[in-house]
């Protein structure tokens, strides 16, 4: 008989097993990274890849990109032919700035002080937001809507869309003077409507959008590639390289004066901004008829210094409207010399012959602003040479 010490113990029983542990999102990643076809997964790829002789005779040499008419393909940034274009997209891209950024509390001030600025000086603002406010949208438009369509050679599309986003960050800049100082908007926006030296510069230059905007208009024979030559003309020399310049100039003497400061350093942004965007546009204008010279007949050119006439009368009539009287320390007649001036230079810069002869700069501390050599007291106010990175440089 067994004792008590001699019986023999139950076995325990086994430990219950846990159930198996749902896989995680990262295993199921990974299962499915390591089932998916090897096409997708380069690193499984155990066989080197066969490359046509067609297949390599589809990709794209720089030499045979072009500005317009181009058969390369679009999608393919590099190789780079145009390596002006891409310097300067990369120098948009390092010089990005936002009208938020600027402080326009002394502006809210002065424009609110019923002694802060002359009737004159409001006038003066007032016109100028009238036409700036829908000018940089018209450029956005031309842009997206109908230069980037035409344009063959993909380092310059890509400074095309870098130029759209300042047009939209201009239009918000402009909107956020109106803003600030409280101003009628309606007046101030409708203005290319009912204010006539503004709107005579806006139908200046629209037929000359249309055209380009026009879903059926196509390059590729010589009477429409000189209709998008003499219209990248207008915007780039007339529109950008003459009309704004006006405006500048009034803004940025009110600024000289300590008055406005806030909306004149805004003012300084975007001129440094537009004088990239006309010097790109000449570039461009440059190359094509390089590309392309039997569009440059003297005929056309004939056509084109009678744009340029109509434009500086256009821009004479504006800074009469805007300055019916002598205002700080500038009057109208000052401007007709300082338009001739630069339409002598925008002339020059695409091979067209001096419009007036002997024209002298009336503003020479223009050229200090659109250099931006100008410093600043830092803790007064954001540093004029403000960049995101890299030097400044357009030229």
């Amino acid at each position: 008989m067994l004792s008590w010490d001699d019986e023999v113990a139950p076995a325990a029983p086994a430990p219950r097993q846990a159930p198996p542990a749902a896989p995680t999102a990262f295993d199921q990643f990974q299962t499915r990274m390591q089932t998916q076809d090897v096409a997708l997964n380069p690193a499984l790829v155990t066989k080197p890849v066969t490359v046509s002789a067609e297949d390599v005779a589809r990709r794209v040499n720089a030499a045979d990109k072009r500005i317009i008419n181009g058969q390369t393909d679009v999608n393919q940034l590099v190789p780079f032919k145009y390596k002006w274009a891409w310097d300067k997209y990369l120098a948009g891209c390092a010089n990005h700035w936002m009208p938020q950024e600027i402080n326009m509390q002394r502006d809210i001030e002065l424009w609110k002080n019923p002694n802060g600025l002359s009737e004159d000086e409001r006038r003066l603002v007032k016109r100028n937001l009238g036409f700036f406010v829908t000018a940089d949208s018209l450029a956005a438009n031309n842009i997206v809507l109908g230069t980037y369509r035409h344009i063959t050679a993909p380092e310059c599309r890509q400074y095309l869309l870098r130029q759209a986003f300042e047009e939209a960050i201009h239009t918000h800049a402009y909107q956020y003077i109106v803003e600030s100082l409280g101003l009628d908007e309606a007046e101030i926006f409708n203005a290319y409507n009912e204010v006539e030296s503004i709107r005579d510069k806006d139908q200046f230059l629209i037929p000359f959008i249309d055209v380009l905007t026009n879903p059926e208009f196509k390059t590729g024979t010589t009477e429409a590639d000189q209709t998008l030559l003499r219209s990248l003309i207008v915007f780039a020399c007339l529109m950008e390289g003459l009309f704004f310049y006006v405006g500048f100039t009034q803004i940025l003497a009110l600024g000289r004066q300590n008055k406005m400061m806030g909306a004149a350093e805004q003012y300084q942004y975007i001129l440094r901004d537009e004088s990239m965007h006309c010097n790109f546009g000449i570039d461009l204008i440059n190359t094509i008829k390089m590309e392309n010279p039997h569009l440059w007949t003297a005929a056309f050119r004939e056509e084109i210094k009678s744009l340029f006439l109509r434009a500086v009368e256009l821009e004479y009539r504006y800074a009469e409207d805007t300055m019916p009287r002598g205002v700080l320390g500038l009057n109208a007649p000052m401007f007709k010399g300082y338009l001739r001036f630069i339409a002598n230079r925008r002339a020059q810069q695409i091979g067209l012959d001096v419009l007036f002869p002997q024209e002298e700069n009336p503003f020479p501390w223009m050229s200090e602003m659109i250099d931006l050599k100008k410093e600043r007291n830092f803790f007064e106010t954001r540093v004029i040479e403000y960049q995101t990175g890299g030097a400044l440089n357009w030229e």
